[in-house]
Parts: structure tokens; sequence; C-alpha cells
């Protein structure tokens, strides 16, 4: 299948459950495609879309949308478990195909979705949405302009009191985030160790709890706490910094607050020969700017890049190399 950039890219969604529907949002809203069929089991889902997008063409079997020549790329917004079959099928189709988070539960199932799309030349791409969120790319801006000195430590807090998953744990809902935003800021660096503790409270066999810590080289930590099990919703991340320091809030109107602090060691002037000290150590409190982001919906600059690396070769910023790191440290 040869795709006329001239034309509008074809585009399908298969699943428009909890997150669907913002996914499908934002793919109408794009004026540089259309969103020609939508597949979903449930049929109070389909009604959904029909009174919405009364064009868009709604059926109960992903199988119509597979076998489907006229569609070019297809969005994948089904449970976890679902992934890696969907997006073989698809690709071997000869279809585009970005997949919610994660892309597949193991990195054997990522390499061959790899292989796969590098064999009939598709691109593949995972819904790692924070990547493409604005404060985050500010975020990343400092880290890389080296404002921030070198990176010592980052700390994230992902909580809240629901939503409970039966089909997948707090882990491995909630911590994708947060470990692509560490390995986007970082570079994508394979980590030296990963350790993970976790513990189910509701259901048996499911954590609602986890704990993460990621050890990188250089001296650099990353930790993680994610819960549904929690009084208060937090999206925290605190990226520590040998010159300054950052926390990015997700929830608040701030969101990004650069803190220019930190503990420095200073030369000392020797006033009496029995001081033998060579240095002190003292603390820096200065500014804390909160720097004005225009902020676009993340979900909006993920389809944007996922339709430029279709029609104009960019590189792919969550491709399988992005999404085997993640799901390599989860699966740790």
């Amino acid at each position: 299948m040869t795709l006329d950039v001239s034309k509008k890219l074809r585009i399908a969604q298969i699943g428009v459950g909890y997150w669907g529907p913002n996914l499908l949002r934002n793919c109408v809203a794009n004026k540089r495609c259309e969103v020609v069929k939508v597949a979903e089991l449930l049929e109070e889902r389909r009604d959904f879309v029909n009174r919405l997008y009364p064009s868009i063409i709604t059926v109960e079997s992903a199988e119509s949308i597979i076998s489907d020549d006229c569609i070019d790329a297809v969005i994948v917004a089904t449970p976890a478990t679902t992934h890696f079959d969907l997006t073989m099928k698809l690709l071997e189709s000869g279809k585009h195909v970005l997949v919610e988070k994660p892309m597949a539960k193991t990195v054997t199932e990522i390499e061959e979705i790899e292989a796969k799309a590098i064999d009939k030349q598709r691109v593949v791409m995972v819904g790692h949405t924070f990547v493409y969120n604005d404060a985050v790319r500010y975020l990343k801006e400092l880290v890389d302009g080296g404002e921030l000195g070198d990176v010592r430590y980052i700390h994230c807090h992902r909580l809240n009191l629901g939503r409970i998953r039966t089909d997948i744990d707090a882990l491995w809902n909630l911590a994708p985030h947060d470990v692509s935003i560490i390995q986007y800021l970082l570079g994508d660096p394979e980590p030296e160790s990963v350790v993970t503790e976790g513990m189910s409270y509701v259901h048996e066999n499911i954590d609602d709890v986890s704990f993460m810590h990621i050890q990188y080289s250089g001296k650099v930590m990353a930790h993680i706490h994610v819960s549904w099990l929690d009084p208060r919703k937090v999206r925290c991340m605190t990226v520590v910094g040998s010159k300054k320091m950052v926390v990015y809030d997700d929830i608040s109107e701030n969101k990004i607050a650069i803190y220019d602090k930190g503990i420095d060691r200073k030369n000392i002037k020797k006033k009496m020969e029995f001081d033998d000290r060579p240095f002190y150590y003292a603390h820096r409190s200065g500014d804390v700017v909160m720097p004005k982001i225009d902020f676009r919906e993340p979900l909006e600059t993920e389809i944007a890049h996922f339709i430029d690396c279709i029609e104009n070769g960019t590189p792919c910023l969550t491709g399988p190399g992005h999404a085997k790191k993640v799901v390599r440290i989860l699966s740790t």
C-alpha cells in the first residue's frame, strides 16, 4: 500500500473505552487526517461515537479494520493484553500503527513488532503521551541546556484514590508515564539496576501500590512511587541538579517551578595557621522562577507527530526503541 500524501491520511481506531474518546477527538480535530472507521465491542460505545461523529463508520469487530485496504493508519486503544496481537496483524496488513502504552508486555514482543514494522516499511509508535507534553519538553530543554547542572536524582509521585484496574496492576498502569519521562529527559540510557517492590490490597495478585528505584551510570538515581490507594491526587516530579532544581507538577496551573537552590562547596581563605580546612559547605537559596508555558493538549502534539512520521519520515520519539527500554525497566 503506497501512501498518497496529497490526500488526507485515512485513519481508523480500535477501542473507545476510557482513553479512546480523547484519542478520537484529537484525530477528528486534525485537518491532515480523516477518521473513517471505529471498531468497538460495546454497542453503547459505538452509539456514543455515532452521536458525536455521524460520518464515522462504526463496527463491532477489529477485523473489519484490519482487512480494509483503504485505511492508512490505525489507533489502538484497547486493553494492554491485546496490543501485541492487534499491532502485528495491523502491520502485516500494511497499516501504520499508534498503539496505547505499553506497546506490548515483553521486550521480545516489541522486538517482533519492530521487525515487522521494518519489513513492511510502516511506522509503529507507542502512546507515551507525556513525551509530547509541553511542560515535559520545557524540562527537557533545561536538562539538555545545562541549566540544572548535572542531574543527580529524579523523584516521582503518581498517586490517586482509584481508578482500580483488574486487567493490569498500578505499576504497569501508572509507572510507564514516569519511566518514559525519565528516559526522555536523560536521553534514553540503559539503567544499571532496577529494583521494584509492590503490594496488593484490593485484588489478589494485582499490586495497588509500587515503589521503583532505578540506578543509572554517573550516580544518577530515579525513584517512582505509584498508587491508586492514596488520599490525594498527585502528579509530581522533582529533578535535582548540581546547579538548580525543578518541580514539575502536572495538575498545577504553574506546571514548572525552577528553584535556584543547592549546597555549594566553597574554598576557605586561611586566616589562622591551625585552620586546615580546605573548604566549607554553603546553602544557596535564590529565586524561584515559574516560566509561562504555552500549553497544548499533549495528544494533539502526539497525533501530529504520528502523522509527521508517516508523511515526512520524521524520526519517531516513542518508537520501538523507546518502548523496549520502558518495558525492560518495568519488567525487571
